[in-house]
Order: structure tokens, then sequence, then C-alpha cells
């Protein structure tokens, strides 16, 4: 399949599926074995080498979603970003990161990356300015986030690319929060795309997975330390994320609506002091964020009043779980200073401006004004 010529969902639901040859089945048949043939095949299999029939299949997916020549399935989204920013990093190599990052990442590098004789600097802030603030003769790689976890800041795409070619660096990214359905950053110059599959391709809050789409050339680069490292996905959970990113686009476009809604409602109420979301017109990158993206997202951020205390509202919610991870088609709510960004130090975290009372909204596929009625009688009973 041509998939270059092919819309959204129609890649979501066919490429990469495997032909069920045998019987002729609907959907691509799962194949569990872990020891392959090695004599008289074309290819030698084996699940760490992420070359099983499975693995190839969503690989193919993924690459054709994000407008990518190749892509790679990991374990975990932390498996593919460490394997994506080490394959392009050597000791006494630089790397420049935007201030505002998934706490996982932040943490990959503060506390793993001296190790390894790697130097780092954190920006100032998400413009390009920033990053240019920080190169070094010795930098090889930029990476950015955006929109951001947690607080939804806005990273200019192309003008980050551009900074980067001038110099001669090469740049990634983590999309989770935009998933490919709303954003695809190769087109604005980026060099791979890096995602925690776990939200929005696995959507169900069953899966634990990463993937990351590039060029065959440097898909091939970080495939050589993979390897090494083992962060394979196991077969039965890849042939679980293909089936659950058939409806990708879809469910992530119904919560991108579910999501604006409850953006203007949260606004609008006297008892919430600030709400983070690209969507609203209100939001320092708003123009930004309409330019390189077709959706704005599922995911927002708000604090209530002083007066109200987070914990005990996520306590008094009914339909909206207070729970890990994000992205799932359930609604649920989390403190990043208890959870994503809890080995941060306090004095990083304020410097990032994730106040103690911020709380991050996932928001699901339910019904807006369900949501609304939650969130109200959760105010009512705490105030």
């Amino acid at each position: 399949m041509n998939s270059n010529k092919k819309g959204l969902n129609t890649i979501c639901t066919h490429v990469g599926e495997l032909e069920d040859k045998q019987h002729k089945g609907a959907v691509s048949p799962l194949y569990m074995s872990t020891s392959y043939a090695y004599e008289d095949v074309d290819v030698k299999r084996y699940p760490r080498y992420f070359n099983t029939p499975n693995q190839e299949g969503l690989c193919k997916k993924v690459a054709a979603l994000e407008h990518a020549e190749s892509a790679l399935i990991f374990g975990s989204g932390m498996a593919a970003v460490s394997t994506a920013l080490l394959a392009f990093l050597n000791a006494g190599d630089h790397v420049v990161l935007q201030q505002t990052l998934y706490g996982g990442t932040y943490n990959l590098v503060n506390e793993e990356f001296s190790k390894y004789g790697i130097q780092y600097s954190f920006t100032e802030g998400w413009h390009a300015d920033a990053f240019e603030a920080q190169i070094k003769e010795n930098t090889k790689v930029i990476y950015i986030e955006t929109p951001s976890n947690p607080l939804l800041t806005i990273t200019d795409l192309e003008a980050v690319a551009a900074l980067a070619k001038k110099h001669g660096i090469i740049t990634l990214i983590d999309n989770t929060f935009a998933s490919p359905v709303n954003q695809n950053p190769i087109d604005f110059g980026i060099d791979v795309v890096i995602h925690s599959a776990t939200k929005y391709m696995g959507g169900h809050s069953d899966i634990c997975a990463g993937a990351v789409a590039s060029t065959a050339e440097n898909i091939e680069r970080i495939f050589h330390l993979a390897k090494n490292f083992g962060g394979s996905l196991s077969d039965y959970t890849v042939w679980l994320l293909e089936r659950s990113m058939k409806t990708m686009g879809i469910r992530v476009r119904a919560q991108n609506e579910n999501a604006l809604e409850m953006a203007y409602f949260l606004d609008e109420l006297i008892d919430i002091e600030k709400v983070y979301y690209p969507g609203l017109p209100s939001h320092p990158e708003y123009d930004l964020a309409k330019k390189q993206m077709k959706g704005f997202g599922g995911m927002l951020s708000f604090e209530l009043k002083e007066n109200l205390d987070s914990s005990k509202f996520q306590k008094a919610l009914n339909l909206i779980k207070p729970s890990m991870s994000l992205a799932g088609v359930e609604s649920t709510v989390i403190s990043p200073t208890q959870t994503s960004h809890a080995l941060m130090s306090a004095e990083v975290r304020a410097e990032q401006g994730i106040a103690d009372g911020l709380i991050r909204f996932s928001v699901g596929i339910e019904e807006a004004e369900d949501l609304k009625e939650d969130i109200l009688q959760a105010i009512a009973l705490i105030k």
C-alpha cells in the first residue's frame, strides 16, 4: 500500500497489517514464536532484533503515520527516549534539552549522562533563542518536547529545526502529547520523532510501549544500539498495539474536541486559578500551535484557587479517575509533583513553573457534559 496517498484513518487501519494467508482472517495473525529458522531464509528473525513479523508490520504503521522512512517499536517510552538519545551521543558530546520536559527524561539525563561522559544543558525557555544560547562546539543533539508535559508549552518546530541544521546538529522530539494525529514534526524539519506508545497509540491504559520514527539511516543507527540494550517488545503486546492504533485517529480527534470544550469550561470557572491548554486564545503560543498542530490535543492542566485542596478535589471526583499515566479513552487526573515529576527537586519544579497544586487532566471520550458535572460536584464537596 502506498501510504503517502492514504488518509489518516486508512493508515491507522491498514498500513503494516499482516495477511492471514491460511484462514483469510480480517485481522493480522499473531506470530508468538521467539525462535525462527536461520538457514535458507531471507531474514534471520529474532525478537531482540526488532524484526519478527508483527514487529515489522507495526513499525511500518508508525513510520507511515509520522511521515518517516522507518521506525522501531520499544518496550517503553523511556526505552525509546534513552536509546534514541544515546545513539547520537558519545563521551565528550553535548546535548541541549528543553527546559520543560517529561520528568523521566529529565531524570535520565540528570542521573545517568555523567556516567557516559556526556555533557548537557537545559534551556531557560522553549523558544529558539533559548536553544541557541546553549549551543557549544561539541553540541550534537537538540532535544525538545511540544506540547510539553505538564504545562503544555509549545516549541517552534521550524525554528528549532532551522537552528539545528545551521549548526549541523540532529534534532529529537518527544511527540507523545500531540500524537501523530495532531502533529508530524518531520514535516517541519525535525529529524527523529519519539513516542511513549503507551499513551495515544495504545489508548486503552493496558499497553506499555515506545516508538521512534526517522530516516532509514537514523533508524539503522538507533537499531545497532537498541539490539544491545534489549528494549524490544513482546509480539503479543505488538499485536495489541497494532489493534489499538486502528482507532487512534477516531479516538484522538474525539479527545481533541472534548479537551477544547473542557478547557473553555474550566477557564470560566471562578474556582479555577489558571488553565494550560494550547487551544485557548489566551495561551502564549496559541498562534504557533494553530500553525504546527492539526488539533490541540487531549491534554490540559489547571490550578485550583489557593483555598481549594487539589488532593481532596481529586478524591472527590466520581467519573474522572485519579490515575497514573494518560491518554486512555477514560478521563484521568494526576498531580505531577507526586507522579511524573516527583523525582525532580522542588527547586527545579519551581523553575519550570510546576506548582504543587497543579493538576494534569487527560481528557477521554466521555460526554463532555458528564465530565463538567463531575468537576462541579467535586468542587462543591471541598469548598
